[in-house]
């Protein structure tokens, strides 16, 4: 463990412990200082409030075992200041797990709601679980779903299983798989797209992603699963890199926009989806294979929500 002074407004000195080694230091303090506004802390960083060993440090290094953390005075929540998450939200998010050991969560999560707080929202499925969960301290995600996707979703428990899925992670030794619902009849010929993604960010301050040479190398794997007729086709996508947004710009990219994609997709096509009923993305990460700490495998499975299952019923018989 490390040494802390108590959370209070004032200057706060951690020494990192051996297993924090490697992480680098926005992350380090994402996950000490709970509450704090991620606005702030890459602000104190910045401006080089925040030093390492008596020095200036960009947001990107990463920490040694012993290295002293100096933090300016930042309002942190007291360790046992309850998250305000509704009670049917947690009740919501419990009968959503699908998958749970001593190190490790996994749940379906459901559409709407975001991984974590920020931008506007107090909380998200990690503040939820934090509440839930109070004795495992060390509670993080280990990657990320957009707001609106549903899926599997997986939180680790211990910092020893978040190294080993993360070194999976940067390998291959994780398989996630999605279901997509997309326009148009895509072609069988359509195996991968290899299209370099790029982050920009508009004046309104929304994230956009889009194809740039000059991007960050990016690839996916597709599948046809169902077709209807030409109207619509139901694809399964395997991210092989994880970039944010991937598969939602990497079908656009191939001509096949995602049913209910407010960013990347077609309003008219997301219409008519909707007046089938189904009113969210459809996209679910519906298939997990990671490898565990003590050797095997974790194969896992999500089913789609009842609004998902019913649109496709309505399109199987409208053909």
């Amino acid at each position: 463990m490390m040494t802390t002074t108590p959370p209070t407004p004032s200057v706060q000195l951690l020494e990192v412990s051996p297993e924090y080694a490697g992480q680098r230091i926005d992350n380090f303090l994402l996950a000490r200082l709970k509450g704090v506004p991620k606005t702030l802390i890459y602000r104190i960083l910045r401006k080089g409030e925040v030093r390492v060993n008596k020095g200036r440090i960009k947001p990107e290094y990463k920490l040694q075992a012993g290295d002293i953390v100096r933090v300016p005075p930042v309002r942190v929540p007291e360790r046992d200041e309850p998250v305000p998450v509704a009670q049917g939200l947690l009740q919501r998010l419990e009968a959503a797990i699908v998958y749970e050991d001593k190190a490790l969560i996994v749940l379906n999560k459901p559409a709407g709601i975001a991984v974590h707080g920020g931008s506007g929202l107090n909380f998200g499925v990690i503040e939820a679980f934090r509440q839930m969960r109070p004795d495992a301290k060390e509670l993080e995600l280990v990657h990320r779903l957009d707001r609106d996707t549903s899926g599997l979703l997986m939180i680790a428990k211990k910092r020893s299983m978040l190294r080993h899925l993360h070194a999976a992670l940067r390998g291959d030794g994780v398989d996630k798989r999605y279901m997509a619902l997309v326009r148009g009849n895509w072609a069988a010929s359509i195996k991968q797209v290899r299209a370099p993604l790029m982050k920009s960010n508009l004046r309104s301050g929304e994230r956009m992603v889009e194809v740039n040479e000059e991007g960050k190398e990016s690839v996916t794997v597709f599948k046809v699963l169902r077709r209807f007729g030409d109207f619509a086709t139901m694809i399964e996508a395997k991210p092989i890199t994880g970039r944010t947004h991937q598969i939602r710009v990497h079908t656009l990219h191939a001509g096949h926009c995602i049913a209910g994609d407010t960013k990347y997709g077609d309003e008219g096509f997301s219409k008519e989806i909707r007046d089938l009923g189904g009113k969210r993305l459809f996209l679910h990460a519906y298939m997990l294979t990671v490898p565990l700490p003590e050797g095997g495998e974790l194969k896992l499975q999500a089913p789609v929500d009842e609004m998902w299952a019913k649109t496709v019923e309505r399109l199987l018989s409208a053909e």
